[in-house]
């Protein structure tokens, strides 16, 4: 019974441990929200002056500003800095695609 249990605290231990190994990966991004067609191409994009990041270290990503559709016309939401997730390569940026229907947003992810 002692080696039984000792055979079973071990392997929680083991368990415990090499879950500490196993890669962690951001998750993934949230399945695309129904699409709305909007009639008009959206405005020019906004030159926008990017501000120095928060620190220097090289995980800061500077997501450029855009324009949303708020159900009656085009809202433009501002550029800032995000960190970025351990093990992700790059930063697409949020895009309207035109399409037979009309113009659909594409939400930025990360790849």
């Amino acid at each position: 019974m002692r080696l039984v249990k000792s055979v079973l605290v071990l392997s929680v231990l083991a368990v415990l441990t090499l879950s500490g190994c196993v890669e962690r990966r951001p998750p993934p991004p949230p399945p695309p929200a129904a699409v709305v067609y909007v009639p008009a191409a959206p405005p020019a994009e906004v030159v926008e002056v990017m501000p120095a990041p928060p620190d220097q270290r090289p995980i800061w990503i500077w997501q450029k500003g855009h324009w949303r559709w708020d159900g009656r016309q085009y809202v433009w939401h501002p550029g800032h800095w995000a960190e970025r997730p351990p093990h992700v390569a790059e930063w697409i940026a949020p895009h309207w695609e035109s399409h037979a229907n009309g113009w659909f947003f594409v939400e930025g992810h990360w790849r």
